[in-house]
């Protein structure tokens, strides 16, 4: 039997973990070993991000590539008919006429590992909604209600280096991005 490759599914947006349901359960539905079908997996590749949301952080999954899944299956006109056919699917990514599979390097950029197997981040990403030179205004601690401008951002640490005035000099201070409002 022919090893599986992985391939690129056009979806509509939003409808990616519908048609990932739907190619599941052409999976489940198909008889015999998981080594032996001709459709083996189907994944939408997600990552865990902590975002702000009124006030708090909150961890969110995030789609990488909105309006895609990928397969791993043997590329053949029947399966090719079965996934086009699924309600959601637009196409399969690729020009010509048989899509292209993805290479190794995608895969281990989009997987996160030189491996062909998802692996789940220990932490999530942080969300920092500043920029550097941006004005912000501190909304918590012993420095309220003074305006800065954000010299350096820590995503690792969840961190942003403030410059604001005290007593007329410029001080610098290293505050959580929750502490601060961006105007």
């Amino acid at each position: 039997m022919a090893e599986g490759k992985w391939y690129a599914i056009q979806t509509y947006s939003g409808h990616e973990n519908k048609v990932q349901r739907l190619i599941q359960r052409r999976i489940d539905d198909e008889t015999g070993e998981p080594e032996e079908k001709q459709i083996q997996e189907v994944q939408v590749p997600t990552q865990e991000v902590v975002e702000l949301r009124n006030g708090k952080r909150v961890n969110v999954t995030r789609r990488l590539y909105p309006g895609y899944c990928l397969v791993k299956m043997v590329y053949n006109q029947r399966n090719a008919h079965l996934i086009n056919n699924i309600q959601g699917v637009i196409k399969f990514l690729g020009t010509g006429a048989e899509p292209h599979p993805l290479q190794d390097d995608e895969l281990a950029k989009i997987f996160g590992g030189p491996g062909l197997t998802p692996e789940a981040d220990v932490r999530p990403a942080e969300q920092i909604p500043f920029t550097i030179g941006q004005i912000v205004e501190v909304v918590e601690g012993p420095f309220n209600e003074f305006s800065g401008t954000v010299q350096e951002i820590y995503s690792d640490k969840g961190k942003v280096k403030v410059e604001v005035s005290l007593f007329g000099r410029p001080t610098t201070i290293d505050l959580d991005y929750t502490q601060l409002k961006g105007y």
